[in-house]
């Protein structure tokens, strides 16, 4: 029998949880026919959300903001900071540059198989479908055949460094340059492949699939927006429950020592994590909160008329709920959880402006191609204006204070590693495929950020200044560039969305 107790700390994670929502319409006419009056009534405007906020919605909305202020937990930056810099300077450039069509097509795998448990809450919504690109609808740079870009720097082979490294070879092998044979054998440039895949992998924070897989499909993000899609119950309570009881750091406890039956972390146990350890769980917190806040923004309000689409197209409306967003983040409602989490987010964002900052030597240098010179060369001037702002900005994430200490920080380096890693697989577990394709596209771009930070690739920024002739040590493929850039619009189309929630502007 469930103790009390248990059923607190059930109901309490479910609330939390419900982030991907479930339903199912049921089946008998004079209800489907009740449902297609009530959607038709939403349309014409005859239902609708009060305007006017209530004294205790407003009490409610004070509640979730009372955390929102003051400094960041472990960065050194103010919440207003944080506000002001992205919806003023971040989020109008962000804005203009992700519809553009290098970050509008993304390239996922919707077919993998959820590898922990059996697939046993699929949605079968029409809100939770995602529609594929034709190979028709694709810029030319990206299809098939199509040429793409050199991963190494045509000038390269013109530089003092690439002649010195020829002759190098010649003088270790003692030829002259008349019989030096400069042609690899197809296997051994197979085992060169396969060794670069490998040191690539080492530094990968997401389990990813080949990128030629016959099972990558483009998908438009455009088309394909993240919102509410009526998805929700057991299926995406397990989700949540798998990433942050399976995979967060537990806190340790002066009784017993660190294990997989420890409590959740929280807010209540923090002080029990280390620096690094804490980190990770606001980033995994962050992300949540993230996704929660643009299912609250981008809600499905005619959530009794779902499928309805498949009935009478354009029932279906979406728009800001903010009684939903006051109950997943009102403290009295979460266990004193909610604000927290708000905090969080602002954590996650500055941790991927920084790798932004960080990069930003790398990422200015690209091609961005498309086919499309004309809007590949907007797109790379929008690209510099938005990195020189990003690293205008004083007080980044800073990640020089993580792993420090010798062996035992390189073995907690490689256990963060794995831990994001198992996340990015979990993903593959949701079973609404709108949801697959924004928590993938989100994690990945996390993990990038993280790759970033503390692969090592990145800590000379020199490597990639204008007239540098070092090679870099590796490139970050197409996708986990529009990955990042997405993933950090997606912050902050939410820390913009607080701003909405919190003024009742919405």
């Amino acid at each position: 029998m469930e103790t009390m107790s248990q059923h607190r700390k059930r109901h309490k994670y479910h609330m939390w949880t419900g982030g991907m929502p479930l339903g199912r319409v049921p089946g008998s006419p004079a209800l489907v026919l009740g449902l297609v009056l009530v959607g038709a009534a939403l349309v014409a405007g005859q239902l609708s959300f009060p305007q006017a906020a209530s004294a205790e919605q407003k009490q409610a909305r004070d509640r979730c903001f009372c955390q929102l202020e003051g400094q960041v937990d472990d960065c050194e930056c103010n919440v207003d900071t944080v506000d002001f810099f992205n919806n003023v300077k971040i989020f109008p450039r962000l804005q203009s540059l992700l519809v553009k069509d290098f970050f509008r097509f993304y390239k996922v795998n919707l077919k993998r198989p959820c590898p922990f448990w059996e697939d046993d809450g699929r949605c079968s919504q029409t809100t939770c479908r995602v529609k594929c690109c034709n190979e028709d609808e694709l810029p030319i740079g990206l299809k098939a055949g199509a040429p793409v870009e050199s991963k190494e720097d045509p000038a390269f082979k013109y530089t003092e460094e690439a002649q010195t490294e020829k002759d190098d070879e010649a003088d270790c092998d003692g030829d002259s340059l008349g019989d030096l044979n400069t042609t690899i054998s197809a296997s051994r440039q197979k085992r060169l492949d396969r060794w670069t895949a490998h040191d690539d992998a080492q530094d990968n924070f997401c389990d990813v699939d080949d990128e030629s897989s016959a099972d990558m499909q483009f998908v438009d993000l455009l088309l394909n927006p993240e919102r509410f899609t009526g998805y929700r119950g057991d299926s995406s309570t397990r989700v949540w429950s798998a990433i942050y009881n399976e995979n967060c750091f537990k806190p340790k406890s002066a009784s017993s020592t660190q294990n997989k039956y420890a409590p959740m972390v929280d807010t209540t146990n923090l002080g029990g994590l280390c620096l690094e350890e804490r980190v990770f769980y606001r980033a995994i917190s962050g992300l949540h909160t993230s996704i929660t806040v643009h299912l609250c923004a981008d809600y499905l309000l005619s959530e009794g008329c779902r499928g309805l689409d498949r009935l009478a197209p354009g029932t279906a409306k979406w728009g800001p709920n903010p009684a939903e967003f006051h109950r997943r983040f009102d403290p009295e409602t979460t266990y004193g959880q909610g604000p927290s989490r708000l905090k969080n987010l602002y954590f996650l964002y500055l941790l991927e402006l920084r790798a932004l900052a960080k990069a930003a030597p790398y990422l200015s240098r690209l091609e961005y191609f498309t086919g499309n010179e004309e809007e590949d060369q907007e797109v790379r001037m929008a690209i510099r204006d938005i990195l020189a702002v990003i690293s205008s900005f004083p007080s980044h994430f800073n990640e020089s204070e993580l792993f420090r200490g010798g062996k035992q920080a390189r073995k907690l380096k490689i256990e963060f590693r794995d831990h994001f890693r198992n996340i990015s697989r979990i993903m593959d577990c949701v079973g609404c495929e709108k949801c697959k394709l924004w928590g993938t596209l989100q994690t990945r771009g996390l993990g990038t950020a993280l790759k970033i930070l503390f692969s090592g690739n990145f800590d000379d920024p020199a490597v990639f200044q204008e007239g540098s002739t070092r090679r870099p040590k590796f490139q970050l493929s197409r996708n986990e560039i529009v990955a990042l850039f997405n993933a950090f619009g997606r912050l902050s189309t939410s820390v913009r969305n607080l701003e909405q929630f919190r003024t009742g502007e919405t």
